[in-house]
């Protein structure tokens, strides 16, 4: 039954040619990126999600990728392919990763010790001279207690992945050679990853957003008046929610609320990342001007990100005053 409802899922063929075109139309996405005529997309596996942004978003001058969520067995891979990255949430010395300030690693609050910190560990003894009488944790203990402190951060926002410049590149082949990306089992089965951008692309289809709208009446100091709610549903897409809060500030005379929901993780792609060089506005407006984004919002999605691991839960705008909170 299951193989008439989705036939490509027990189709090795037919898998083979939607991966194809797949891999088609995510190589034409990323050289839009690229070449700045998109300002950033979404790859949606069934495991994780992956934020592509143009050179000059979020504070950035390259290209980055941001990978949430992952596990050890991701970066491993993404490691053997000689892919560099970064844990931006954790402190890196080399691949070995000590837990930041205010970073919950696990139940325990514990952290991944490096082999330099196990030598420091035991410098005061030899200074004592009674290093030969204490019993030095060997190799293997001590990177089976690495290992598990790297499962401990898989599926949490801290094992967010950030990818920068020309890595990205070599992390484009690995996703369109990985066969982990496509679901075995579940309604996802055998089909590729979902890619969401805000222009078109080779292979692209334009799929419309579920729309209601609600008209009350609620009562108020000279009698009753019309309240008037929309709600939507679907990926509503960052330049679409910013475009739609500057129509209702127009269009509602500077006051209306919103609430959101937010696919939660997707909500780490709002900490602020490591910047080399901050591009100025003028240059950011030249170069990503055919992007196809409003300039004003442009100039919101430039911005270094300041969220931190949270997102937007509510706006509000009175008296056109913006209030938020996350």
């Amino acid at each position: 039954m299951a193989g008439k409802i989705s036939p490509w899922s027990n189709d090795e063929t037919l898998q083979h040619i939607l991966m194809s075109d797949w891999s088609v139309s995510f190589t034409s996405l990323y050289n839009l990126l690229k070449t700045k005529l998109c300002p950033y997309f979404y790859v949606c596996t069934y495991q994780f999600t992956i934020l592509f942004r143009a050179a000059g978003l979020a504070g950035n001058d390259v290209i980055t990728a941001l990978i949430s969520p992952t596990t050890r067995g991701i970066r491993e891979a993404m490691k053997n392919e000689g892919i560099e990255f970064s844990l931006p949430l954790i402190k890196e010395d080399g691949y070995e990763k000590k837990k930041t300030p205010g970073t919950s690693l696990g139940n325990g609050g514990e952290q991944v010790i490096s082999d330099d910190d196990e030598d420091e560990g035991f410098s005061w003894l030899e200074e004592m001279g009674v290093q030969d009488k204490i019993k030095k944790p060997d190799v293997l203990s001590i990177k089976l207690r690495k290992e598990k402190h790297e499962v401990q951060m898989d599926h949490k926002p801290e094992s967010v992945v950030l990818v920068k410049g020309m890595n990205t590149l070599t992390l484009l082949n690995f996703l369109i050679n990985s066969k982990s990306l496509i679901a075995s089992s579940g309604p996802q089965a055998g089909l590729p990853p979902t890619l969401l951008s805000p222009v078109a692309f080779r292979g692209a289809t334009m799929q419309m957003l579920k729309a209601r709208s609600v008209n009350v009446k609620t009562q108020a100091v000279s009698g009753y008046k019309d309240q008037f709610s929309l709600e939507i549903t679907g990926p509503v897409m960052p330049h679409s929610l910013h475009s739609v809060t500057m129509l209702l500030k127009s269009s509602q005379n500077g006051s209306f609320s919103a609430g959101l929901y937010t696919h939660e993780p997707t909500s780490v792609f709002n900490i602020c990342l490591p910047v080399n060089r901050v591009l100025h506005k003028e240059t950011l407006h030249e170069e990503l001007g055919n992007c196809g984004l409003h300039s004003k919002t442009l100039d919101q999605l430039s911005q270094t990100p300041a969220l931190g691991k949270s997102s937007l839960r509510h706006v509000e705008l009175r008296d056109f005053v913006f209030n938020w909170r996350s």
